[in-house]
């Protein structure tokens, strides 16, 4: 039985899905080629047909992991505008998820132990978040100030072991400053 002209970008699809999922909770070194395909379901020889290197599914993945976690944001916000995207970005449900969270947050500090080509892929995905941040009527000194809470504030409340403490701090990033 042949296969379906889609396969290949299904499986690839599949295999950047789990990729990103794992990369951005656990960073670059915590995770495996192995990891990945037994995620997706998938053999590591599969792995090949797509993707050079681990790094290679890195960079692949930090954009596939950009994408989902712009389309979820744009798909949940209710209006879509700047307020209800910077709510869902600084969630609790974005905090803890166990898909794919945003990268910019969710791997600040894996980034700068990569090459440089991952930081340019990186560098890219932050450009994308100024402008789509700008298109809400900021110029780019707010947005860049702007995004600078929403990642820092995001990658902080990861971080802390104090749950009480990292959801003040979620609310008070929400807050606009007066």
């Amino acid at each position: 039985m042949a296969w379906q002209s889609t396969h290949k970008l299904k499986t690839k699809q599949k295999i950047l899905s789990s990729a990103a999922t794992l990369f951005t909770h656990n960073g670059f070194d915590k995770v495996s080629i192995n990891d990945v395909m037994k995620h997706a379901s998938l053999t590591r020889g599969a792995f090949y047909a797509h993707f050079k290197s681990k790094a290679d599914l890195y960079q692949q993945a930090l954009l596939s992991a950009s994408s989902y976690a712009s389309n979820s944001m744009q798909a949940l916000a209710t209006p879509k505008d700047l307020k209800s995207i910077t709510q869902l970005y600084l969630s609790k449900g974005h905090r803890d998820t166990e898909r794919a969270g945003c990268p910019l947050a969710f791997l600040i500090t894996d980034i700068n132990q990569q090459d440089e080509q991952v930081k340019q892929t990186y560098t890219e995905i932050f450009k994308r978040f100024i402008t789509h941040i700008e298109s809400y009527g900021l110029d780019q000194q707010q947005a860049l100030k702007h995004a600078s809470t929403m990642i820092g504030g995001m990658a902080l409340s990861r971080a802390l072991t104090d749950l009480e403490m990292s959801n003040k701090l979620l609310e008070a990033c929400q807050t606009k400053e007066g």
